[in-house]
């Protein structure tokens, strides 16, 4: 292929439908690929499973779907086009940045799913996380218009997780991401993309192969040649880098819990701020999800992590016939004596076979935390509600 680039007579294109476009810019970096990407987050061309190759010619008519390697140069490269007349466009139209009023008009006025969904692609691919707020509303009307149109489903947790990986993030967003990614896998079980997404953030048993695992390795290997690395706003998880496995094993021994009596004080003045997303969030009997907790330290209250001191740790008890790998869990430390990261800590739940309803787990977490630069540091525990939906159906 890259002969027929480098002799004029092949032009590639590529077209992503990844959640970051800045692991798409790695990727090509690592791999030395120059032709452009195209990132399609909300999938918009509407793709149930990758990879396709289309062989578009120069008239820009599609000769092919999957054309085959042996025969490419023969089918396509070293073939003249010449469009019947039917084929022929009666007037070229230059793509131009959408009118994003008039959508909105259009869409209020008629009132339409389409419309609605229309409007939220436009305002996700031309105006980008700034404007996230005005893309989540525009799905969430057409669904409130067509509750099982798949394609919003997907697209608004799509922009739940853009607004939850920016400034503008509300604690509730990852699992709304999650909900709406299920709803549409619901709808629609065959789209590979959607799966996919799930699937990314889901437990280990179900995961395919590990989606990320392959940043580091590329990192390393653009340093190594002298170039510096695209740089990822946005890491992969450990949902993320986890390697598939078909078993569940605890495994652990017999491990105690850090503070059995509860006798630590409580974290009653929120110095850290916590989330808790369950991917996917309803699980079937025997079946396992992933839990993220994410701790944040306040950022009103000035709060830091004291990293002279004993690390976080996540206690999970979980209720008789449910198994937890693994029950405890240890958050690296920060690089300096005090930081203010967030830290993200992952778990796996299996429900027992006969289970169905709502299932309470107990968790608490464990740390030091500092009020302000230079303030009192205190030793402290948040209990951490998790609840887990078994559907029997």
């Amino acid at each position: 292929m890259q002969k027929y680039v480098r002799d004029g007579k092949l032009v590639v294109l590529g077209i992503a439908q990844e959640q970051h476009p800045a692991r798409n810019r790695l990727f090509a970096q690592w791999h030395n690929i120059d032709w452009p990407i195209l990132h399609d987050p909300i999938n918009l061309m509407q793709v149930a499973g990758v990879p396709i190759e289309v062989a578009i010619d120069e008239h820009g008519i599609v000769r092919s779907m999957r054309p085959k390697a042996e025969t490419f140069e023969q089918d396509f490269i070293d073939k003249a086009f010449s469009p019947a007349a039917a084929e022929l466009p009666g007037k070229r139209v230059k793509a131009t940045r959408p009118d994003l009023a008039a959508l909105r008009r259009r869409a209020e006025q008629s009132g339409s799913a389409d419309a609605w969904r229309e409007l939220g692609d436009a305002i996700v691919l031309w105006g980008g996380s700034a404007k996230v707020n005005d893309a989540i509303k525009a799905y969430t009307q057409a669904i409130e218009v067509k509750p099982d149109d798949g394609d919003a489903n997907f697209r608004l947790g799509v922009c739940y997780r853009m607004r939850y990986e920016s400034e503008q993030r509300t604690p509730a967003d990852f699992q709304a991401a999650v909900d709406h990614w299920t709803r549409a896998r619901a709808i629609n079980p065959n789209q590979y993309i959607w799966r996919r997404r799930i699937e990314q953030y889901g437990p280990r048993l179900t995961k395919p192969y590990p989606f990320y695992d392959w940043v580091e390795t590329a990192a390393r290997e653009i340093e190594a040649r002298g170039e510096k690395p695209v740089e990822l706003k946005v890491l992969p998880t450990g949902s993320e880098l986890a390697q598939p496995d078909r078993s569940f094993e605890t495994g652990e021994g017999d491990i105690k819990p850090p503070d059995p009596q509860g006798r630590v004080f409580r974290d009653e003045q929120n110095l850290i701020l916590m989330e808790v997303t369950v991917v996917p969030p309803h699980a079937k009997p025997g079946q396992t999800v992933r839990v993220h907790v994410t701790l944040r330290p306040n950022s009103k209250k000035k709060a830091h992590w004291n990293n002279e001191a004993e690390p976080l740790k996540l206690w999970i008890d979980p209720p008789s016939g449910f198994e937890v790998q693994p029950q405890l869990l240890t958050a690296p430390q920060g690089d300096k004596p005090e930081t203010s990261e967030t830290r993200r800590l992952e778990f796996e739940v299996r429900a027992p076979a006969d289970a169905s309803g709502t299932a309470k787990l107990s968790a608490y977490a464990l740390y030091y935390v500092c009020e302000d630069i230079g303030g009192v540091c205190m030793y402290l525990r948040q209990d951490i509600p998790v609840t887990i939906v078994v559907d029997r159906e």
